[in-house]
């Protein structure tokens, strides 16, 4: 993004100071995107609030109320379970001149709407772990009504790695499959590519450390492939009757892409779940 900052003169409060908001106020600060006097934070238990203080220096905040009056954008970093019993006692305190941006999975436009009339810029996103290392991919959407606040939002967000606006229902759903639970997906083949190393005679921590090269040099010559295809780019590493084609033969006929595919659907399936029941609340 080009042009004078949007945020850097913004105040912004996160509500809720767990994992992903402390990867986001990280993020900010190591970007230089916003001052760190900026940021403030409230959570509902005082030790963490103290802890997230000490290691990022953030401005704690007593008050859910105290920090909307402050704030400029608000980040709702809580639980899908507890968004509604957070916002209720709140939500008139929001006014229309604010951007509030959720991260509850699950937890729809529509319903955030319902709960904060007064909101025009309302905004979802689904930042995935590696957010913790400013490698994520960040999916958003915004509410109708809400288009003239894109640009704020992405900054925001773009610190975090890769972002990308997608329209709410399926679309969204399927970047919180792929890359939301991605990664956990990811770690649970490098444990079976570990333990097969280690059942040939590698000691634990360096068949660790083969599976993470194995993983991040693939990842990084995809990466640095520009047009190339990753078709082509495994086309290259396999030769007709080799060892490659011959695990790659046995891959495809024990139907690991149908395995795979049938397990996306069902983290899909369970997401629309948790939907429903956020719905209803």
């Amino acid at each position: 993004m080009t042009g004078p900052s949007l945020i850097r003169q913004r105040k912004i409060g996160f509500i809720g100071a767990g994992n992903m908001a402390q990867a986001i106020m990280k993020a900010l600060v190591d970007s230089q995107a916003v001052p760190l006097a900026n940021l403030y934070a409230t959570n509902r238990s005082p030790g963490k609030l103290l802890k997230v203080q000490e290691t990022l220096g953030i401005t704690p905040v007593k008050t859910n109320e105290e920090l909307i009056d402050l704030c400029d954008i608000v980040i709702l970093a809580v639980k899908p379970q507890d968004l509604v019993g957070v916002l209720e006692p709140i939500a008139s305190s929001f006014h229309e001149s604010q951007i509030v941006i959720s991260l509850a999975a699950g937890f729809s436009l529509q319903s955030l709407k319902r709960l904060l009339p007064n909101v025009i810029g309302l905004a979802r996103a689904m930042p995935n772990t590696p957010a913790h290392i400013r490698k994520a991919v960040v999916g958003y959407c915004l509410a109708e009504g809400a288009e003239a606040y894109e640009a704020s939002v992405e900054e925001v967000l773009g610190p975090l790695g890769i972002v990308v606006p997608v329209e709410e229902g399926e679309l969204f759903e399927a970047l919180t499959v792929s890359c939301g639970s991605g990664p956990g997906f990811i770690f649970e083949m490098m444990m079976y590519w570990q333990e097969w190393l280690e059942e040939h005679g590698f000691e634990s921590p360096v068949a660790k450390q083969m599976v993470i090269q194995t993983f991040l040099g693939a990842a990084e010559l995809a990466a640095q492939s520009g047009e190339i295809s990753i078709q082509e780019l495994q086309d290259r590493v396999v030769s007709k009757k080799g060892v490659t084609a011959a695990g790659l033969q046995s891959m495809r006929e024990l139907e690991i892409e149908r395995a795979l595919r049938y397990s996306f659907e069902k983290a899909v399936i369970r997401d629309q779940e948790i939907a429903r029941g956020t719905s209803k609340q």
